[in-house]
């Protein structure tokens, strides 16, 4: 039985993007995102839109318009999670975010990579490692996390940084690549 590209992208394996069935769950997600951001002064709607489309939202949690992301359904989020406007999250493998943490304006995170052979990317393939962001972590804003990192629980992660690796728990990380600083 050969695998879809989506069933391959779901595997966490290499993948062409441009699939058509996968363009055309990027254009439904497209759609949703067009009427969730819409709501942008209308907190009364966001619960209702977001779940829709992500696959587990948490009490109390808010995702302030504009967001952004590629599908939806590989986002979790826990309970009395804020993300803050404009943020992207780049959702081709799970993202994973623990209870009470607090995501600044503009933060992105990656879960899409792509092959570090150029014929591979010349031929359109890319994959997906998940990101994981523990309880009570804190991002702030404009920073970017990449694919495959995990966050520990309340670890802070400082405005503008570039996450490139796994950030221990109750660290405190600022920079490009972030590196831990004292508290």
């Amino acid at each position: 039985m050969q695998l879809s590209e989506k069933q391959k992208m779901m595997a966490g394996m290499p993948y062409h993007a441009s699939d058509p069935a996968l363009r055309a769950e990027q254009d439904a997600t497209a759609a949703w995102l067009a009427r969730y951001n819409a709501a942008l002064g209308e907190p009364a709607r966001w619960q209702a839109l977001l779940g829709e489309r992500i696959a587990r939202l948490g009490q109390g949690t808010t995702v302030r318009p504009p967001f952004h992301c590629d599908y939806g359904w590989h986002i979790t989020l826990g309970a009395r999670v804020f993300v803050n406007f404009d943020c992207v999250f780049l959702d081709v493998a799970p993202i994973v975010v623990g209870d009470d943490c607090r995501i600044g304006p503009g933060v992105h995170i990656y879960t899409a990579d792509h092959p570090r052979d150029p014929a591979l990317r010349r031929a359109g393939f890319e994959s997906g490692r998940p990101v994981t962001i523990g309880r009570n972590v804190w991002i702030g804003g404009g920073a970017i996390i990449l694919a495959g990192v995990t966050i520990g629980d309340d670890a802070i992660v400082g405005a503008g940084s570039v996450v490139t690796h796994d950030v221990a728990p109750g660290a405190q990380v600022a920079g490009n690549p972030a590196q831990p600083i004292a508290g």
